[in-house]
């Protein structure tokens, strides 16, 4: 087994070539013997995948490994990673979808489902568990067609916002290489505005709304400008994470995406890791706001523990929401969907904005303010990363001496320090990549950035 392949916050993630051939069969063989142990065994499994130049051949030896277990294998083709988990759990089947999210182009992952909606760390553990070295066949039964399974997905939100809901509005798409790209100049065009599509791409650009760069920003903004337009929209490679900017050509957050859109569906239970920002309890809109580690399995679990009120709504820093149960949105029925999902909040913040007579930034300036930044320090090893959760274990109040006064610390995913002055910096090794992460949070749009400056600084005086 390589050791790139690792299960992260979200899925299997490893180089594209670890993963192609023997390594997808094995870790899809060991899925549906984890199934079967458990109770779940399927006469079918559902298979999607994104746009990558790996997902092909991973997709062939995942349908043969479906094969070699006897099950039939159903495939979707290229669709968003939500919309392979909402048919299959509609129709009660397993599904693999052959995704690395956001990561780089030379990397790839596989997303399990069960027939009940993502699988959990305790099934990741029965995978690992059931993994056997074998022989992966080659070919097996033709797979058969499942790609309706697209306009199904497409079918969830036609008319959620009604049919002139946007009409006035010049709406930019970021095609860039999303398996998304056509889905949202499809669901935009029938509320009406007019849709700029910006950037398709036929090689597979890697998007981390959590961490966009300064130059994929300034484009961003340039469109805004260039083409007059209310909004720029767009998701990252599987469309489980959305990416918005506004009128003005500024990013928004995901986890602000994520509080609006809890707004949005009325909900009255929200679950979010602990790096999502602080303004979700300012708000005061919400009866329960419960943090979990990051990754949307500890999400999904909170949502589901006994005593969250319904309407439960999920959703990660990256923006990414899950539905954890039935809302009624202008007399439209959006069923359950607990799996990150990038068109429900695009949705739900254009649909807010314009519902209020507000352009993005107004709406988005209605929130208490508390802004948040994020960023990284790439190609980290784990065991650096690790050192430097042990040093601010050891002393961290004369690592931060420069900053003031430790207030608080969470353990709760990595370390969180509040201040006495109310800023937060928080440090959390990447679960899918070789990555450090810091967040922070302050009062001001600058001292955000420069806790973030400095929080990136000082770690890797200690990492590299």
């Amino acid at each position: 087994m390589s050791d790139s392949l690792k299960f992260g916050t979200s899925g299997l993630r490893g180089l594209a070539v670890d993963l192609v051939g023997k390594a997808a069969w094995r870790y899809t063989t060991a899925f549906l013997r984890h199934l079967e142990s458990t109770d779940r065994r399927a006469n079918a499994v559902m298979v999607g995948a994104d746009l990558r130049a790996s997902s092909p051949d991973i997709v062939r030896s995942v349908i043969d490994a479906i094969c070699g277990a006897g099950a039939r294998p159903i495939d979707c083709g290229a669709l968003p990673t939500p919309a392979l988990a909402l048919e299959a759990m509609s129709r009660g089947l397993p599904a693999v979808m052959v995704t690395g999210s956001h990561i780089p182009a030379d990397r790839n992952g596989l997303k399990f489902y069960s027939a009940s909606g993502e699988i959990d760390k305790a099934d990741e553990a029965g995978i690992l568990a059931a993994l056997s070295d074998g022989n992966s066949p080659v070919g097996g039964a033709p797979a058969e067609d499942g790609t309706a399974a697209l306009s199904h997905y497409l079918a969830r939100y036609e008319g959620v916002l009604g049919d002139d809901a946007l009409q006035g509005w010049r709406v930019g798409v970021w095609q860039h290489s999303s398996v998304a790209r056509d889905v949202l100049v499809r669901l935009l065009q029938d509320t009406g505005a007019e849709i700029v599509a910006l950037g398709r791409s036929d090689v597979f650009v890697p998007v981390d709304t959590e961490a966009v760069s300064g130059e994929t920003q300034a484009e961003l903004s340039g469109w805004v400008r260039a083409h007059q337009l209310d909004a720029v929209v767009s998701t990252d490679g599987d469309a489980d994470r959305p990416l918005l900017v506004d009128e003005a050509g500024t990013l928004v957050r995901g986890d602000i995406l994520g509080i609006l859109t809890a707004r949005f569906v009325g909900a009255r239970t929200v679950v979010t890791p602990v790096t999502s920002n602080s303004a979700i309890e300012g708000t005061g809109a919400f009866a329960m706001v419960r943090r979990t580690r990051v990754g949307s399995p500890f999400v999904i679990a909170a949502m589901g523990e006994a005593g969250a009120a319904a309407p439960v709504v999920g959703f990660e820093a990256n923006g990414g929401v899950l539905l954890g149960s039935d809302v009624t949105i202008n007399g439209h029925m959006i069923g359950a969907l607990p799996t990150r999902d990038a068109v429900l909040p695009i949705l739900a913040v254009l649909g807010l904005t314009r519902a209020g007579g507000m352009t993005v930034g107004e709406l988005v300036s209605t929130l208490p303010p508390r802004i948040a930044r994020s960023g990284r320090l790439e190609h980290v090893a784990a065991e650096r990363s690790a050192a430097l959760i042990a040093l601010l274990q050891r002393d961290a109040a004369a690592y931060f001496a420069a900053q003031g006064r430790i207030a608080a610390t969470s353990d709760i995913d990595g370390l969180r320090f509040e201040f006495s002055s109310g800023d937060v910096i928080h440090y959390r090794p990447s679960g899918n990549a070789p990555e450090l992460r810091c967040y922070t949070e302050a009062a001001t749009a600058e001292r955000a950035d420069a806790l973030l400056a400095w929080g990136l600084k000082a770690a890797e005086t200690v990492v590299r």
